[in-house]
């Protein structure tokens, strides 16, 4: 497998036709790893490609490799990154952190003074987040918007969540406040590339 052969893009409307996959491949791994997952329509992962808030992973002959997208929170003042999968046929080839920087980078271009949260079970991506500069935190730090902890309802966990009234749960919380960094932590060519896509479609 040529990794160098994976394209990762900010999706748009044409992607709509690997949601159903996505979501396929998304539930496929919760059950794998025991854990909870939010549930997502079909029509939400294709609001976010047509809002250019997901990035998708995509091979030579345009398989599904991967994907996440990001969401803004408490009147854009928090995003999290979310929904980070890549396709079994493909996991090993690094594309998980690719596609966290390109979520990463379109988080911090689009929204570049909100606070960047995830809430995550996953060592892989606790590891991913780390590397980026984000920090566990108690959910009390995260946002409050009451949109957002709805959709942790579909989650198999949810009982645990609301038993502890939104406190904590399973996941881990952790956080990227801007006003603590400087600088970048996503490589240059990322930042450019996705700078580059927005501004194509109007969106800076």
């Amino acid at each position: 497998m040529n990794k160098d052969s994976i394209r990762i893009l900010v999706a748009d409307a044409s992607h709509e036709k690997y949601v159903d996959e996505i979501l396929d491949t998304i539930r496929f791994a919760a059950r794998k790893r025991g854990t909870g997952i939010a549930e997502r329509t079909h029509e939400y992962l294709a609001t976010k490609m047509r809002e250019s808030k997901a990035v998708i992973a995509l091979n030579a002959e345009d398989r599904f490799v991967g994907f996440s997208y990001i969401e803004t929170w408490g009147n854009k003042q928090y995003v999290t990154t979310s929904g980070l999968i890549v396709h079994p046929d493909f996991q090993g080839l690094g594309v998980a952190k690719r596609i966290k920087d390109y979520t990463f980078s379109l988080a911090r271009i689009r929204w570049p003074e909100a606070k960047i949260f995830s809430l995550t079970s996953g060592d892989a991506v606790m590891k991913m987040n780390t590397a980026l500069g984000y920090v566990p935190v108690s959910f009390n730090q995260l946002t409050d918007d009451d949109a957002f902890w709805r959709g942790c309802q579909g989650c198999t966990n949810h009982d645990i969540l609301m038993a502890k009234n939104r406190k904590f749960c399973i996941c881990t919380g952790m956080l990227y406040d801007p006003a603590q960094h400087t600088g970048e932590p996503t490589p240059a060519a990322v930042l450019q590339d996705v700078m580059k896509t927005l501004a194509k479609r109007g969106l800076i």
